[in-house]
């Protein structure tokens, strides 16, 4: 009975731990990206101590007729009037076509850098909000299921 009340009391306590990491998607109605539509993510920073990884996270069918996908990225930071702009290239397949990312039949997963290495310092606490639109010639990008961003910690 002991070891039942502490496997229950260490579930709970760990349920009140915060986490590490923050993930979101957003599907994209009959798997067609386009290029009006531009999800938006928002999160808090607390800790501006740590550096975080920032990934894009991409959904698509093996059908999805492109090796990379380029993306304008706007990022709103807090109290901030004017967001920033980059416009960024991200690979999903290799140059033999093989795609990079995890699949299972014909779906593809794939969680990529957002800039060159992934880290990202954030200076200010407060609200973060990242919004991504799709850039690509064809429009609206065929066999795209759900896109989003995922942030983690670094944890040192």
């Amino acid at each position: 009975m002991k070891i039942f009340t502490i496997v229950i009391l260490l579930f709970t306590l760990s349920g009140c731990l915060t986490s590490n990491t923050f993930e979101k998607n957003v599907g994209l109605p009959h798997n067609k990206w386009k290029s009006s539509f531009k999800p938006s993510f928002e999160f808090d920073i607390t800790d501006t101590s740590s550096n975080y990884l920032l990934f894009l996270t991409i959904r698509h069918t093996d059908a999805y007729p492109f090796s990379n996908i380029w993306l304008n990225v706007k990022t709103s930071l807090p109290n901030q009037t004017t967001p920033t702009e980059m416009k960024t290239e991200v690979p999903l397949a290799q140059a033999d076509g093989k795609w990079l990312g995890r699949g299972m039949n014909e779906i593809w997963e794939h969680k990529m850098p957002l800039n060159n290495n992934g880290t990202v310092h954030f200076s200010n606490r407060g609200k973060y909000k990242i919004e991504l639109q799709q850039i690509m010639r064809e429009n609206p990008l065929p066999e795209v299921m759900s896109v989003g961003i995922r942030l983690e910690k670094i944890v040192n």
